[in-house]
C-alpha cells in the first residue's frame, strides 16, 4: 500500500525542479520549425519535408543550381512572351491603322473621282446645249436671210458660205468681187454677153444645176456662184485677186 500510493503521489508531486528541466530538455531535443522556413519548402516543391527534417531557423535556406536556372528561364520566357505580345499588339494596330487610313483615302479619291464626273458631265451638257442654241440661232438666221434674199441678197450669200467652211475673212473679196460684176442684182444681164444674175453666169443655163428657177430666186444663183469660186479657184479672194488681173475684168 504504502509503496504504490508513493508511486502515485511522486508522479502528482514532483519536484519543483524536475518538471521545468525535462520540459526544457524535451523542446531542446525537437527542431524548429519556423513559418519562414516551412514557405520556402512550399515553394521549392519539395517532397516528403516535414517538421521533424526541417533544419533550424539560423540554417541559410538556398536554391539548387538547377532550379535557379530553371527560374531563371522561366522569368526571360515570361518577359519574352510580354514583349512579343506588345509586339504583335502594335503590328495589329498598325495594321488597322494602314487599313482605315487607305480606307479613308480610297473613298476620298472615289468622291473627287465622282465629283470630277459629275463636274464633267454638266460641263458638256452645258456644252451640247450652248452648241445646240447657237445651231438653232443660225439655222434661224440663215433661213430668214434666204426668205429675204431677194431684198437683202448679200446675207443670204453670206450665211451660204459658211457651207463651204468659209469665214468672215473671205467675205470681203465675195463683196466686192460680185458687187463688180453684178452690183448683187438678180436680174442683171451683161448685154453683150448675155452673162446673168448676181454671180453673172454664162451662160446663164449653168445656173440651173442648182434649180430651174435660176432667173428669179437669188439663192439658187448665189449657191451655183459659190461652188463655181470653189470648184475654179478655191476661196473668194483667189477668185478675187484674179478678177483684178484681168482687164476688162473676169473670172
Amino acid at each position: 500500500m504504502s509503496s504504490r500510493y508513493r508511486g502515485r503521489h511522486r508522479g502528482r508531486h514532483a519536484r519543483p525542479s524536475e518538471a521545468p528541466l525535462t520540459v526544457a530538455l524535451g523542446v531542446a531535443r525537437r527542431p524548429a520549425v519556423t513559418a519562414g522556413m516551412a514557405l520556402a519548402l512550399v515553394g521549392t516543391g519539395a517532397v516528403g519535408v516535414n517538421a521533424s527534417d526541417a533544419v533550424a531557423e539560423s540554417d541559410t535556406f538556398s536554391l539548387s543550381s538547377s532550379a535557379a536556372m530553371q527560374a531563371a528561364l522561366s522569368a526571360r520566357e515570361s518577359s519574352s512572351d510580354s514583349a512579343r505580345i506588345s509586339r504583335d499588339r502594335a503590328g495589329v494596330n498598325t495594321q488597322r491603322a494602314a487599313v482605315s487610313a487607305k480606307a479613308e483615302a480610297d473613298a476620298k479619291a472615289k468622291a473627287a473621282a465622282d465629283a470630277a464626273a459629275a463636274k464633267a458631265k454638266a460641263d458638256a451638257l452645258a456644252k451640247a446645249r450652248a452648241a445646240a442654241a447657237e445651231k438653232a440661232a443660225r439655222d434661224k438666221a440663215r433661213a430668214s436671210a434666204i426668205a429675204n434674199a431677194q431684198q437683202d441678197p448679200r446675207s443670204a450669200a453670206r450665211a451660204l458660205m459658211a457651207d463651204h467652211g468659209w469665214g468672215d475673212s473671205q467675205w470681203r473679196c465675195l463683196n466686192l468681187l460680185w458687187e463688180g460684176e453684178s452690183s448683187w442684182d438678180y436680174t442683171a444681164e451683161n448685154s453683150s454677153s448675155g452673162a446673168y444674175g448676181i454671180p453673172q453666169s454664162l451662160p446663164a443655163s449653168k445656173m440651173a444645176k442648182f434649180g430651174a428657177d435660176y432667173r428669179t430666186n437669188p439663192i439658187t444663183q448665189i449657191k451655183w456662184g459659190l461652188w463655181y469660186i470653189d470648184q475654179s479657184y478655191g476661196s473668194p479672194c483667189a477668185a478675187w485677186d484674179f478678177w483684178n488681173a484681168r482687164y476688162p475684168h473676169w473670172y
